[in-house]
């Protein structure tokens, strides 16, 4: 019988035949926690008796989420992360060095990989074909000291994508069509894979898009294929060494199989308070915004800020209207800033904000006043998701985000340039 991408990398790492049901026993990669989960798996890894780490060097911890922190509180948080991290020989990703979904992808990741973190958006490394996933702060802290830990082997939704995206439309827009259509609940526990000519061409920036909303989804797992394109950018970070060929085989079983033509799509929104509550951008086109975010783990890589700067190139923010960027990490800063992006959003109006999370969570940068709408490129809009219960997010893609932020309503892309 046939496998799954779930199915081989699970079967691998195991060293058994597994299969969609099966609980399996496999070592993990890379194990990593962020600043609002870290201080709870530390808690937890020392009140089991732990002292040391199985892997030091595959252990991190990310300053990303409060970065830098805008209370004593979370200060004091920081503060046992790195001493932790010292003690143990944990790597440490301090702050401004980016958020850890976007650095985990550019130094980390590898086709056939298990990557576990204290986050649910650790699934953005599926983009690389790693079979990456969230979990709680303990089990993460059993992963640090044991370097394995449990997994019932998904069962998959097959995805195949054909055709070329229209004009202004992209993976986010692909996205979160995916996601109204089978709704958030629609990929429980699930392996969400990728396939079809239209992701055999994608590049790995919009790939990660798509991994990393597929939580939103329900799902366990977004996985892409490593072909080619996962070998060139893997060359282009210098971990050529890491890349091999990973499909899933043509008899593989799946739970549904959904056919999506991307020449069909349009530019999509995520209405609040749900991701699932989409929406075509012409059915809400002059929503007022008092306030654009550019940037998170979903939309904060270069070439979303290029996108970006290619709308907002001689052209201002509307005076009504806030704009926010934070590049996904300091790499990405660095390229947008020597490419000259930088200097175009600042020069149409935009705050940019150090590399990390930043507004997405509500923490610090950003936060809404009642009654305000924010449109965002991040992957989450519930209710208070930016810090404040009264007021109302939208999700889009950063082409969206750019040609509202200067419009000052929810504006189609297709009309600005």
């Amino acid at each position: 019988m046939g496998k799954t991408l779930a199915e081989k990398i699970l079967s691998e790492k195991s060293a058994i035949d597994a299969h969609a049901g099966d609980i399996v026993i496999a070592p993990v990669d890379t194990v990593f926690a962020q600043d609002g989960t870290g201080p709870l798996a530390i808690r937890q890894f020392q009140a089991s008796g732990f002292n040391r780490l199985a892997n030091p060097s595959a252990t991190i911890f990310f300053l990303d989420h409060n970065a830098p922190t805008p209370t004593k509180e979370l200060s004091n948080d920081h503060l046992l992360i790195r001493d932790f991290a010292r003690k143990c020989g944990a790597c440490l990703s301090d702050i401004g060095e980016g958020i850890c979904h976007q650095v985990i992808t550019e130094s980390y990741a590898s086709p056939g990989d298990i990557i576990v973190g204290a986050d649910s958006h650790t699934v953005t490394a599926g983009a690389l074909c790693a079979f990456a996933t969230g979990m709680g702060s303990t089990d993460i802290a059993i992963a640090f000291a044991l370097g394995k830990t449990w997994f019932r082997v998904p069962p998959s939704i097959k995805i195949n994508v054909s055709g070329r995206f229209p004009k202004m439309v992209s993976a986010k827009d692909l996205i979160l069509y995916l996601i109204g259509k089978i709704r958030a609940d629609g990929a429980t526990y699930m392996s969400l894979e990728f396939g079809g000519n239209t992701i055999d061409r994608m590049p790995i920036s919009q790939r990660l898009t798509i991994a990393n909303m597929t939580v939103e989804a329900g799902a366990k797992t977004g996985l892409f294929p490593s072909n080619e394109i996962t070998r060139k950018y893997l060359e282009s970070r210098g971990r050529g060494d890491k890349w091999r060929p990973l499909q899933p085989d043509s008899d593989a079983t799946y739970e549904q199989v959904i056919e999506i033509n991307a020449a069909k799509l349009e530019p999509m929104v995520s209405k609040p308070h749900t991701v699932d509550n989409t929406a075509r951008v012409t059915e809400v086109k002059g929503t007022r915004v008092h306030q654009v975010f550019i940037g998170t783990c979903t939309n904060g890589r270069l070439d979303d800020l290029a996108s970006v700067a290619r709308i907002l190139k001689g052209k201002k923010r509307h005076h009504d209207t806030r704009l926010l960027v934070a590049p996904a990490s300091k790499e990405v800063l660095l390229n947008a800033i020597k490419a000259g992006y930088i200097r175009t959003l600042i020069q149409a109006g935009a705050i940019v904000l150090p590399p990390g999370c930043a507004a997405c969570v509500g923490g610090h940068q950003g936060i809404l006043g009642d009654g305000e709408v924010c449109l965002s490129t991040a992957n989450r809009n519930f209710k208070g998701r930016m810090g404040n219960p009264n007021a109302f997010i939208y999700l889009s893609s950063p082409a969206t985000a750019a040609a509202s932020a200067i419009t000052g309503v929810i504006t189609d892309p297709r009309e600005i340039t």
